[in-house]
């Protein structure tokens, strides 16, 4: 059993990961296009064009931390060398700079480029390690659910504080005031990241093999449950990045509340935390394949009802939103629980630990699916012919509406179906566990 405070050391990594990956998928888009002055579709294009760069990174990181040996382990120590790079590149990413708008553009795609890339390279090493600092299937949940609550908690400072911070620190110039916005929150990052290196331990080890990328991608796809889960969080994450990246445009135009954004997306990351925190005890009375496949019908269920919501009606869309959240957040840690269990099947199933490589091919899916979410949110905002800062038309009104919840709904529908299809319940998960202990113990 792990102390809580090495719980709360890992989760205060992911509360430093968050700052910078919910600032992305809430803020981003709409500081690109009412900040910094970039097109909707071409915003889209950008959110893409990234992950291509990210199909040949991710693996190749995934490799190196597993081919890492140190006197702190494979995948810690990346977390002390790169929490500085990562914050630097934050700020840089949101610094507005005089220049034209094809420069813009281009600066946009150079620094956007760097953050995924230096996010890539300390975020698989950090999300690898939480399936190293136990081998029990059930303390990986409990491990998760610290990680997901305290990231949540990363989260709500960013819903909480980003745009009070912008207008503190911009005194009217939203320029400077996200660059001191993310400067502040970039060195809390640096903080908590050294914290989570230095009271975490990495417990369960992963044995040096010589098989080259290519070889341990082909072994790592005969891993049936590997590659269901690779597909639920890419569409998990579209539907996901979509909604929450539309929320801000829902309550601004739809609801014709601006003033209430920060409540607005307060409230959800509050939902977040909620939901992350019941995950445990969820996983105490259910199978966790059942509980998960239950919670994306919830999730779609509710993404419908906003949809049917009176724009007058704020306090419900308020309510609808918050419930959203704590169902959609509730199954998160049940997902990474299931990515360690992905892990110690293909350890049964023919002896190698890909610990790394694993992590590293599932967390590029999720950001394929932040990609696509963005740039579908981008897209769709430039079909219902969106424009900053003016009085828009009722049918672009409503297209943000559909945007913001019946596609989401859609989305989690098909999340549910794909893991139906997935095969490691408890019972199987028990079985495989009790076989690799009696072989250790050979």
């Amino acid at each position: 059993m792990l102390s809580k405070k090495e719980k709360i050391a890992y989760g205060l990594g992911d509360t430093a990961s968050n700052i910078i990956f919910q600032t992305v998928m809430l803020f981003l888009t709409f500081f690109y296009t009412d900040i910094f002055g970039i097109s909707p579709a071409v915003v889209g294009t950008l959110f893409l064009v990234v992950r291509v760069i990210d199909a040949v990174t991710d693996p190749i990181m995934g490799a190196l931390t597993d081919a890492t040996h140190t006197k702190y382990g494979s995948y810690r120590p990346y977390l002390l060398w790169l929490a500085i790079p990562f914050a630097v590149i934050s700020v840089i990413t949101f610094t507005t700079p005089e220049m034209d708008d094809t420069n813009k553009i281009i600066y946009a795609f150079v620094t956007y480029t760097l953050l995924m890339l230096v996010y890539t390279a300390i975020n698989i090493p950090y999300s690898a390690l939480g399936g190293v600092l136990s081998g029990n299937p059930n303390e990986r949940v409990s491990i998760q659910s610290y990680r997901f609550v305290f990231g949540m908690l990363g989260g709500l400072l960013v819903t909480s504080c980003t745009l009070p911070l912008v207008k503190w620190f911009g005194n009217g110039n939203n320029e400077m005031g996200y660059q001191l916005t993310m400067l502040v929150m970039s060195c809390l990052g640096v903080v908590l990241f050294l914290i989570c290196f230095r009271y975490t331990k990495e417990r369960v080890s992963n044995p040096p093999h010589k098989l080259s990328l290519k070889t341990q991608l082909h072994v790592l796809w005969q891993n049936q449950p590997f590659k269901i889960l690779c597909m639920a969080a890419l569409v998990l994450l579209t539907s996901m990045v979509l909604r929450t990246t539309l929320a801000i445009y829902y309550v601004k135009y739809v609801l014709g509340k601006e003033d209430l954004i920060t409540e607005f997306v307060t409230l959800g990351m509050i939902g977040n935390i909620l939901g992350c925190a019941c995950a445990q005890p969820l996983s105490k009375r259910l199978d966790k394949k059942a509980a998960y496949v239950y919670l994306q019908y919830i999730s779609a269920i509710l993404s419908c009802i906003a949809f049917f919501v009176p724009n007058e009606h704020v306090l419900l869309a308020f309510l609808v939103y918050f419930l959203w959240c704590f169902f959609t957040q509730m199954a998160t840690p049940l997902l990474w629980a299931k990515m360690a269990d992905t892990i110690d099947y293909g350890v049964w199933q023919n002896g190698l630990r890909l610990t790394g490589l694993v992590y590293a091919s599932i967390v590029f899916f999720i950001k394929l699916g932040l990609a696509l979410g963005g740039a579908i949110a981008g897209w769709l905002l430039a079909y219902y012919q969106y424009q900053a800062n003016v009085e828009l038309s009722e049918a672009t009104k409503n297209g943000i509406l559909t945007s913001f919840t019946l596609y989401p709904a859609i989305g989690s529908v098909l999340v549910a179906l794909i893991m139906s299809k997935y095969s490691l319940d408890n019972r199987t998960i028990k079985k495989i566990t009790a076989d690799l202990t009696q072989k250790s113990n050979l």
